[in-house]
């Protein structure tokens, strides 16, 4: 008599896909985990992949996006490396999802761009879409709604040619959604005939959404629909058919757990009882809202919370609570920056965790190579693999204290951004920066803190900038930012910004004593310019940057009066 070996991997997917098809994610949550664990257990890779993307997508819907993260990592390498590319391009969009969610748009836009090569080069159509809709996904979390609306359109016609009813209600339900910030953006710009345009559209995604998941009786999606279909009723001004739609969306998701987007109806609800002028019932809502919203993953509710009763406490003439709401936002965006920051470095060390494990993975291959070049003498294949060895420590172009580009990929890089700004003609500007007084934080404090403050700094820059914006360290406390395509005006206003943020980032909370600020100079290429040139430019612009006090930022030419630098208190 034999022990029962137990649910095989396959026969757990199965069931795990099943229970994610009904929106019950924590059950299918735990078959999943299950499933990874008998996968190990057998030595079965793909399965183990598989298991750990079908995790990933579960985490998701329950609001751990950082473990999502980490879970569809996992099965990006393992079916990389399997040469399953179909599925790991799934595990890609997977993954870019949950990094939208954390607020990691730049890590989320690598992660889909790499994805949309394998699809294209697939041609695939499912694929396509999940790539696409993620991608306009990201731009409207950026509030770039008019870029986003156009990937999604793109998806939308991919799942309109014979793709399932996920895909058929994802989209329509993301268009609809895309239309809530399109309207108000169009509104808000004073452009009434597009924003109402857009308004229609979005009431008639969210009509199509709503047949679909009532038809497919899924109860997460019916509550996600009725969100976004109230939402765009209140902003047509059918404010009782939206208060409707909004309260049968809270009576769902209370019922099945769903508490992200119960607090998403209700605060949805008050929004409507404000633009009736019903501002009592508002802020009793509101309040409720926020109550429940204590916890630091609700960070983004709480912040438009707090928004909403500092407009809504206006609008009654308190001032005096108006006030206390907006600092609270303000004190909350702060913090959601500092935890972006942070999450950004978990996850950093965790990547660097998964690459030391495939290196040595690797490196133990190419061991098991060597020794067999070695038994048959075969000293050309023997130095081949030597060479990829080489290769592979050679290639390794990351700043390994702060998960920036290193200087080595700089010098590759600003060559090719200065070759597209000429060949465009488009504006290519650069800043260096360093910390003020670093080498006396460094002999006050110690190394240690030292260390702390660059990899924080580096944080603030890299989630300060845009996504397509090269930063990297130089060396020692001295960081280089490049940024295509904008002229000297923006280029000093971000970088302004960023000087700010480091200034007020809770740097006692690190050590009591501690305070930091840095300086930059900025220079604009030139037409003939060399890559050295602009270089010297900006240094020469951050040494005038210390002349006049530190803590400033100084252009190489005044972006509004045309004459030489201003500067930043």
């Amino acid at each position: 008599m034999t022990d029962d070996p137990g649910p095989q991997p396959a026969a757990l997917l199965d069931l795990s896909e099943e229970a994610r098809a009904t929106g019950a994610y924590r059950i299918g949550a735990d078959l999943a985990l299950r499933a990874a664990g008998a996968a190990a257990d057998l030595g079965d890779n793909r399965a183990h992949g598989l298991a750990m993307r079908l995790l990933a997508k579960h985490l998701i819907r329950l609001g751990d996006h950082e473990g999502a993260v980490r879970c569809a990592a996992q099965a990006v390498q393992a079916l990389t490396e399997l040469g399953e590319r179909a599925e790991a391009c799934d595990a890609l969009a997977v993954q870019g999802l949950a990094h939208m969610k954390l607020g990691l748009h730049e890590e989320a836009l690598a992660a889909l761009s790499a994805g949309l090569d394998i699809a294209e080069e697939l041609d695939d159509d499912e694929l396509l879409f999940w790539t696409y809709n993620r991608i306009g996904g990201v731009h409207s979390n950026l509030s770039d709604f008019p870029q986003g609306k156009l990937f999604l359109t793109r998806a939308r016609d991919l799942a309109e040619a014979g793709l399932d009813d996920e895909c058929r209600f994802g989209i329509l339900n993301n268009l609809g959604d895309n239309a809530v910030g399109l309207t108000g953006q169009l509104r808000d710009r004073g452009e009434t005939a597009a924003a109402d345009r857009a308004l229609r559209e979005g009431l008639g995604y969210a009509r199509k959404s709503l047949a679909i998941a009532r038809a497919t009786a899924h109860p997460n999606r019916e509550a996600t629909c009725l969100v976004t279909y109230g939402t765009l009723l209140g902003l047509a001004g059918e404010h009782d058919t939206a208060l409707a739609r909004l309260r049968r969306a809270g009576e769902i998701a209370a019922e099945h757990g769903y508490r992200a987007l119960e607090l998403a109806a209700e605060e949805a609800v008050a929004a409507v009882h404000l633009a009736r002028g019903q501002i009592d019932r508002a802020v009793a809502l509101l309040d409720g809202v926020l109550a429940m919203a204590a916890d630091p993953n609700r960070r983004a509710t709480a912040m438009a919370v707090h928004a909403q009763l500092s407009a809504a406490y206006e609008q009654r003439g308190d001032f005096e609570a108006a006030l206390r709401h907006y600092r609270a936002y303000h004190e909350l965006e702060r913090t959601a920056r500092s935890a972006v920051a942070a999450t950004r470095a978990r996850l950093l060390t965790n990547r660097f965790e998964l690459t030391d494990a495939r290196m040595q993975t690797e490196n133990a291959r190419l061991e098991a190579e060597l020794h067999r070049v070695r038994l048959k003498e075969l000293e050309h294949e023997k130095w081949a693999l030597q060479t990829e060895a080489r290769q592979a420590v050679r290639h390794a172009r990351e700043d390994q204290l702060t998960g920036l580009w290193n200087r080595r990929y700089q010098d590759e890089e600003l060559p090719r951004l200065l070759s597209a700004a000429e060949a465009t003609e488009r504006p290519l500007c650069v800043a260096v920066c360093d910390v003020d007084e670093f080498k006396s934080i460094n002999d006050r404090l110690g190394h240690p803190v030292g260390d702390q403050v660059l990899r924080t700094v580096a944080g603030i820059l890299r989630s300060g900038s845009r996504p397509a914006d090269l930063v990297a360290r130089m060396g020692g406390d001295e960081f280089l930012l490049a940024f295509a395509g904008i002229d000297l005006a923006a280029a000093y206003a971000i970088c302004e910004r960023l000087r700010h943020e480091v200034e007020m980032h809770d740097w006692p909370g690190v050590r009591p004593d501690l305070t930091v600020t840095i300086s930059f100079g900025v220079a604009c290429l030139t037409p003939g310019e060399t890559v050295p040139e602009l270089l010297q430019a900006a240094d020469g612009r951050l040494y005038a940057a210390k002349q006049r006090g530190r803590n400033s930022v100084q252009p190489q030419l005044d972006p509004i009066h045309g004459d030489f630098a201003r500067t930043s208190p």
